[in-house]
């Protein structure tokens, strides 16, 4: 049992070490939070970031629920929550939406620490575990693996608590943000002042110092769901850490790569809607200035194509599916669904690919709008829908 110390110093770490990870991961953070954002996408990106975020920190923890269940939690469903994890999926997504609105100049203080810790436990764990309330004597807890033992509970577990907040107010300061939070993330988990929802909070209290730098509301990055899914070196960069005299470095090196990772995501994931709303734009565009009413009824199709596919990738099938309506009245439905899509083919709107089973798979090309001209447009729609080559079946 590796039992608990209050450092001396809470800022210790090699910065020769982490200076490379650092400029990295503040560089992801520039990127992400430089490049334009749809509101729209925003809010999109924000519940899936979201979503991530309250899957990660809960299934650190063991927590166990389905997609239905956590989309629940989260939507605010009429439906009960029955089980303690969907309870701790609920409350968790309560405290990040109350994070999310904190004023940018409230001081990070024993209050705000506490009300983050009544938020995660309040419906869920409050039954065993006091909201907001440092232990008291005798309430000691255990927990990693090898197993730590947090602060002694009673006057020992306040004093440290107390400290921990007077360094949050002065030796955090003369450090780099991302520094801090990660910082704050491993003294508040080493900690473990609450009997129960440490990790949730502490996870939580770094979310809320990240999103001081920039990244909150529309640029939330989920740093739970990556220490979800390198579980085994989190909890190993933790106790790392602890073993080194609260020696910062393992765990500061970890949690920027998690920082340049999710930035770089979420960044990708921006570049697809943008790539996805010229492609609609310049599809809209060209498609709805043909000429003639035929080949205008032909284009409608095909649009209606494409935006299903702009969605998702399709099979075959189920483009038929989603498409039927549009063929139904003709005499050969078959045979114009597959003259429409090869003629997006053909035109490199679209790709496929053939699958183990025998079955086709579309998708668009988003770097279709960087490729076509307007006149190269018009000049191979004057072929259309005579298009003889089948590049598919």
């Amino acid at each position: 049992m590796i039992h608990y110390r209050v450092p001396e110093n809470w800022m210790k770490y090699d910065p020769f070490a982490v200076i490379q990870q650092l400029a990295t991961a503040k560089a992801a953070v520039l990127s992400l939070t430089s490049i334009p954002v749809q509101r729209d996408w925003a809010d999109q990106m924000q519940i899936v970031q979201l979503k991530r975020e309250v899957a990660g920190t809960s299934r650190i923890e063991g927590a166990d629920f389905t997609e239905k269940e956590l989309d629940a939690a989260i939507n605010k469903s009429p439906d009960p929550l029955f089980t303690r994890s969907q309870l701790q999926a609920s409350a968790t997504v309560k405290a990040y939406r109350w994070i999310s609105a904190l004023p940018t100049d409230r001081p990070l203080d024993a209050e705000l620490i506490r009300e983050v810790h009544r938020l995660i436990i309040a419906g869920a764990d409050d039954n065993h575990c006091p909201p907001g309330e440092l232990r008291s004597h005798d309430q000691n807890v255990a927990f990693g693996n090898p197993r730590h033992r947090g602060v002694e509970g009673g006057p020992d577990c306040e004093t440290a608590f107390a400290e921990l907040c007077r360094a949050l107010q002065q030796e955090f300061k003369v450090h780099d943000p991302l520094i801090q939070s990660l910082a704050l993330h491993y003294h508040f988990a080493a900690m473990h002042p609450f009997l129960d929802g440490n990790g949730r909070t502490a996870r939580a209290l770094e979310a809320l110092m990240l999103q001081r730098t920039g990244l909150k509301d529309t640029l939330f990055i989920a740093m739970s769901n990556y220490y979800y899914e390198e579980r085994t070196a989190y909890l190993a960069a933790l106790a790392q850490v602890q073993a080194a005299d609260h020696d910062l470095t393992p765990f500061l090196l970890f949690g920027l790569r998690g920082i340049e990772l999710q930035c770089s995501r979420l960044f990708s994931e921006i570049r697809i809607n943008l790539s996805k709303a010229l492609f609609r734009n310049v599809m809209y565009d060209l498609f709805n200035h043909l000429f003639t009413k035929r080949k205008r009824v032909i284009a409608e199709r095909q649009l209606k194509i494409l935006k299903y596919l702009l969605e998702r990738e399709l099979e075959l099938a189920e483009i038929r599916e989603k498409t039927s309506a549009l063929y139904a009245s003709l005499r050969n439905p078959e045979k114009a669904l597959i003259r429409d899509i090869n003629y997006l083919i053909q035109l490199r709107t679209i790709d496929y690919r053939k699958l183990d089973n025998g079955k086709y798979l579309f998708s668009v090309r988003l770097q279709w709008p960087t490729e076509i001209t307007e006149t190269e447009f018009y000049k191979r729609a004057q072929k259309m829908p005579k298009v003889k080559t089948h590049s598919f079946l």
